[in-house]
């Protein structure tokens, strides 16, 4: 698949640059040019990435200190030029465009819904939104951020893929530690699923294109991302039990968002030696993932790539609301309450009778 990559925000700005990174690292050609957004200056700086300042006006490039309306608003009035920008970027030859952007912030959370539904206006291919969830852990504001820009960006984006900072964050990790190497390991997902039908090596039995992966992010709604690799045996008639027990593996333990089974369709894509692929391997993978989802529209190929390794992938579209979800939205929904009550005022702590005011 032939992707444009916009990065919105400062995490927006880094899986952005992250995802160019694997792409070129691996070879696939899979994305045709990025272009990283912000208010913040500083963010920009550190990026190999073509960048736009927006809302210099407004915010003079210190960012919009994490209010999502104010980021919201310099999108919309600097949208022209961000389509400008991109003007060299999106070609004749994208398939689809994906806007990156961490859901808690005030760049990426306001200026995300405004921008893909700019870029829907104007382009014909279809524009997901790459959208990052705050961890339980972060404050109450990014919570509230979060939830008012995922209600937003699912109504003007085409599908959202999430992402929980949580899901694929490992024990011990430092904070900054922990978001490099999330930032890595989403790029190495999405990374594979946009080479789907971009083969580089060999020719697979049955290999995915880029129209099952639109075809299956057609339901809409909220998507998700599940991987998971294991050893494989040179023989592909011994890889058949490796496929299908890696495929459960990346659905109930190594999706973007955990537990997310239910799903209006779902593609299972599994990556590795051709040599080494399993036709009936793949065909059982396929029809477990349509057992546990429920879907009758499952579909399932294979992507040749070198390796000792076999590698499935399962992208979920149109789940539904599960505990997990739901926990983030009352999450959301709390924060957003206790933010709508009204602050004391901090004067009020002076007006007594034992102190005189200046005048």
């Amino acid at each position: 698949m032939k992707a444009a990559v916009v990065g919105v925000g400062q995490a927006g700005g880094k899986l952005a640059q992250a995802l160019t990174e694997y792409d070129s690292r691996t070879g696939f050609d899979a994305v045709e040019g990025a272009l990283a957004v912000n208010t913040a200056r500083q963010d920009l700086e550190g990026l190999d990435l073509p960048t736009v300042l927006v809302g210099q006006e407004r915010v003079a490039g210190n960012g919009v200190g994490g209010d999502n309306e104010l980021g919201a608003s310099v999108m919309q009035a600097d949208a022209p030029m961000v389509l400008d920008e991109l003007d060299g970027i999106v070609r004749s030859s994208t398939e689809a465009i994906f806007v990156a952007a961490g859901l808690g912030g005030g760049t990426g959370s306001g200026g995300a819904p405004v921008l893909a539904r700019q870029l829907s206006r104007v382009y014909d291919a279809p524009v997901y939104v790459l959208g990052v969830l705050p961890g339980k852990d972060e404050g109450a504001l990014y919570q509230a951020n979060a939830g008012r820009s995922l209600k937003t960006v699912s109504r003007e984006a085409d599908a959202v893929l999430l992402v929980d900072n949580d899901a694929w964050r490992e024990a011990g990790e430092s904070v900054g530690d922990a978001y490099a190497a999330i930032n890595e390991r989403v790029a190495k997902r999405v990374g594979l699923l946009l080479a789907s039908g971009e083969a580089v090596q060999g020719v697979g039995e049955s290999v995915v294109d880029s129209s099952e992966v639109i075809n299956t992010l057609r339901k809409g709604g909220l998507a998700v991302l599940g991987f998971a690799d294991a050893p494989a045996a040179a023989d592909a008639g011994e890889n058949v039990n490796v496929i299908t027990s890696t495929a459960r593996k990346a659905l109930l333990t190594g999706t973007s968002v955990p537990n997310v089974v239910d799903a209006d369709a779902a593609l299972v894509v599994v990556a590795g030696d051709t040599d080494r692929l399993s036709r009936k391997g793949v065909e059982r993978a396929r029809q477990w993932v349509q057992e546990q989802t429920g879907s009758m529209e499952v579909r399932g190929g294979d992507f040749p790539l070198d390796g000792e390794k076999l590698a499935v992938l399962v992208l979920l579209a149109g789940v539904t609301r599960n505990d997990h979800i739901q926990s983030f939205v009352d999450r959301a929904r709390d924060a957003a309450e206790a933010d709508a009550e009204d602050a004391p005022d901090p004067a009020a702590a002076f007006e007594n009778d034992e102190l005189d005011g200046l005048f």
